[in-house]
């Protein structure tokens, strides 16, 4: 029996695919290149990779699942581990050939590294203690897939920006339905804090308009991602901590925002800030986590 799309969409956490296209243009921006079909294919590309990991951690949190999250797809029934391997692998697969697609040799040379570090991360590394380093690094290599191999230089500062936020954002996550003591939180919250000060250094050359802009991009950035994390600084239990966890994923679009607008692309900041209403009203009805 094939699994209802309502399934398939809650498996993959499917409003959450929203964050990952701002990888792509904040790489792309970076290195120079217009928004044409080599980004959007790129972009195509990592959100059929960033599903494929939402597939594969379901399917190998199954057992732990059953206890800790037992209305998720799996445990509840609605989907057989069999069938969320398959879609895992349908997805890398698709995610792969859309980067062969769009950038030939050079964008596989990161593209196939990077499907390499999710299944690495979810199928063995996620609960050692390099897991939120390696998540962080696969959000680093989405970024660089955006600028090309050619040109990756140019986007690793953009890079190192979305990996410190997203071990942030992980680090938390792997305690959110046990809760914490408030120093986690806090520790991601200062982390939080440090990146949008990293991410507010203009490059040479940098106009006033693009400075303004990346400001108050890294403000929106600071109140989705900061307020959420201090409230669970205040209170660590797990609500708190899903909720922190929800929003840092949200705010994930800002951040990448304020990146291709320090990097002379303003006009990207519109279609991001578009997916990050849409990302939070789809939220509403599939959980990003």
């Amino acid at each position: 029996m094939r699994p209802r799309p309502a399934v398939l969409l809650e498996l993959v956490r499917a409003p959450a695919a929203l964050t990952v296209p701002g990888d792509a243009l904040a790489g792309a921006a970076a290195a120079g290149w217009p928004f044409g079909r080599r980004t959007a294919g790129i972009a195509a590309a990592s959100v059929c990779l960033y599903w494929s990991g939402m597939a594969l951690n379901d399917y190998a949190d199954r057992r732990v699942d059953a206890v800790e999250r037992p209305r998720r797809p799996i445990p509840s029934g609605r989907i057989g581990p069999g069938a969320v391997l398959a879609v895992a692998v349908t997805l890398t697969g698709a995610g792969l050939a859309l980067a062969a697609w769009a950038g030939g040799r050079r964008a596989l040379g990161v593209a196939v590294p990077l499907a390499a570090t999710v299944w690495a991360y979810d199928l063995g590394l996620k609960n050692t203690r390099w897991g939120a380093a390696v998540m962080a690094a696969a959000r680093g290599l989405d970024v660089l897939m955006g600028a090309g191999t050619g040109r990756w230089r140019l986007a690793l500062p953009s890079a190192a920006v979305m990996a410190c936020h997203t071990y942030a954002v992980t680090s938390l996550s792997r305690r959110e339905t046990q809760g914490a003591s408030p120093a986690l939180p806090a520790r991601s919250l200062a982390v939080t804090v440090a990146t949008a000060g990293a991410a507010a250094v203009p490059p040479p050359g940098h106009d006033p308009a693009g400075r303004a802009a990346t400001a108050g991009l890294l403000g929106a950035y600071l109140l989705a991602a900061g307020g959420a994390q201090l409230a669970a600084v205040a209170e660590p239990d797990p609500a708190h901590l899903q909720r922190a966890v929800a929003a840092g994923i949200h705010a994930m679009i800002p951040l990448q925002a304020a990146l291709a607008a320090r990097s002379g692309s303003r006009a990207a900041a519109i279609p991001l800030l578009a997916g990050y209403l849409a990302a939070l009203r789809l939220s509403r009805k599939v959980s990003p986590t």
